[in-house]
């Protein structure tokens, strides 16, 4: 690989990065507050201890890590009214919407295949 062809860091590489970091730095602190606490993790999971709010974290940045995918696939693959899927997860659930978006994702993708086109329906 020569020196212009290293990868950059692009401002949506930067946003996941970030998120990773800040998913990293909180739910650390928040687990190590549970061992440190001597609470049971799995037990306060259920019963509504300090793990539940590092998990409740880590969902959080899942789903705003997912939200920006959403964004930019469907931007890139010329997918329309993907806002949608971020508003149905406030209202069902993330767990819902963002399978719902990858399944049309592979569609989409599926369709450009078979038609020979690119990702964003350029021709190949």
């Amino acid at each position: 690989m020569t020196p212009s062809q290293k990868p950059h860091w692009t401002p949506l590489s930067l946003v996941y990065l970030a998120l990773a970091l800040i998913g990293l730095v909180v739910t650390f602190a928040l687990n190590a507050s549970t061992v440190m606490m001597g609470r049971d993790f799995l037990g306060d999971i259920f019963d509504g201890g300090p793990a539940v709010g590092s998990l409740g974290v880590d969902l959080l940045v899942v789903a705003i890590a997912g939200c920006v995918l959403i964004v930019t696939e469907a931007r890139r693959l010329g997918m329309r009214r993907a806002w949608l899927y971020i508003v149905l997860s406030a209202v069902t659930a993330f767990a819902f919407t963002f399978p719902l978006f990858l399944a049309m994702r592979e569609r989409r993708l599926h369709a450009a295949d078979a038609t020979g086109t690119g990702a964003a329906g350029a021709p190949r």
